[in-house]
């Protein structure tokens, strides 16, 4: 009797595409989101209060996977354009992929921060250097998302409100993130003038991301009353507008604890103290509209949730954004020392975990199955 030479359908990698090179004909820039997930995670259990050694070293093996990722999505991603390029090149025309460019920039943002939380005790300050050339790195792709894509959107593509969702905040969030980043980074130069550099350019970067995707929410808000829900599909979408809210909140906290120091080594002590008081009147003030958000969200998904929500990449939507709003009510624990935030940060990341853990285990087997490889723009062409 011999065996045959099929395996079970469940046991064969790609089994529903067509051909293995399918994976990288397919592959998408959502695929990021899964790095920013996994980053923000890691990045999360590091903050927790009283977080143990065993926890520690949780959150950076997380943070190593996450380099891991990240470098295997970019090959593969350049391994698309090189191979076929005229189908990639049809993602600047779709008005959703399109979108998920800015998911590049702020993966690598989390693991710029872990260089610092995680790579500098354990490497030395030699990382600092690397830190702030990726720095630079992900701050020229953050203003291209943020300038190029709308502009895309305006010249280009074809949107309409009632087909409107919190995707459209995606690529002019990252300048944001990267501002945050630079909140982190700042204070660990030891040149004053390159502190006051990077701590300039991070505000800068705050400003030109956050009033752009308040005035997305604004419409997003005026659709979602108008037009009601958007698809199943999107479902997790609901979750994207807490991102901007919670990473503009932890930007200003960062920045304005560094402040006070950089503005003086460099002439302006005034300056510093205004712009620590500020910093953390906006953190509060943008956490407290971060908890509308969240609650909203939350109603959202539950409403969804009875009538079933089709997994796919736009699931990881569920895990940047509490990540982010995580971490600034940390902060704020650490700032305020009120139990209140402390604890309700901690369940957070519990909840954070959790839904990494249910996202993580449905997009190995749907990478394994070949189901997650699916790109909008060349659907219907032949290969």
């Amino acid at each position: 009797m011999t065996c045959p030479n099929t395996a079970p359908a469940g046991f064969k990698p790609f089994s529903h595409l067509q051909h293995p090179r399918e994976v990288i004909r397919q592959f998408t820039p959502n695929w990021f989101a899964a790095t920013m997930g996994t980053g923000v995670l890691a990045l999360a259990l590091a903050q927790l209060p009283g977080a143990n050694a065993g926890l520690h070293a949780i959150a950076e093996a997380l943070w190593l996977f996450n380099i891991v990722l990240f470098v295997l999505f970019t090959v593969m991603y350049a391994a698309r354009w090189a191979l076929f390029f005229d189908e990639a090149r049809r993602i600047f025309g779709h008005s959703t992929v399109s979108m998920f460019f800015g998911t590049i920039p702020m993966g690598l943002a989390t693991i710029i921060n872990g260089f610092l939380v995680f790579g500098l005790p354990r490497w030395g300050e030699g990382v600092i250097h690397v830190a702030e050339v990726l720095w630079w790195l992900d701050v020229a792709m953050s203003v291209a998302c943020g300038v190029l894509i709308p502009y895309l959107m305006f010249t280009r593509q074809e949107h309409s409100i009632d087909q409107m969702t919190a995707v459209w905040l995606l690529p002019v969030v990252a300048a944001e993130v990267a501002a945050a980043s630079g909140g982190l980074l700042a204070p660990h130069l030891a040149d004053a003038h390159s502190q006051l550099v990077i701590l300039v350019t991070s505000y800068v970067l705050w400003a030109f991301s956050l009033p752009v995707a308040f005035s997305i929410l604004t419409i997003l808000l005026l659709r979602m009353a108008l037009h009601k829900l958007p698809h199943e599909n999107m479902a997790a979408s609901s979750w994207l507008a807490l991102g901007p809210i919670g990473t503009g909140a932890l930007g200003m906290l960062l920045l304005g604890a560094d402040a006070p120091a950089i503005f003086a080594a460099n002439g302006l002590p005034g300056i510093g103290e205004i712009a620590a008081g500020l910093g953390l009147v906006a953190g509060i003030t943008l956490w407290g509209f971060g908890l509308w958000w969240m609650l909203i969200a939350v109603l959202i998904t539950a409403r969804y949730l009875r009538v079933g929500i089709p997994f796919n990449l736009g699931w990881w939507g569920f895990t940047f954004p509490l990540g982010v709003y995580s971490l600034a009510t940390l902060k704020l624990a650490s700032i305020l020392n009120l139990t209140f935030f402390s604890a309700f940060g901690c369940v957070l990341v519990v909840l954070l975990a959790v839904m990494w853990l249910i996202v993580a285990k449905r997009t190995v087997q749907g990478a394994w199955r070949g189901e997650l490889f699916v790109s909008p723009c060349i659907a219907g062409l032949k290969k």
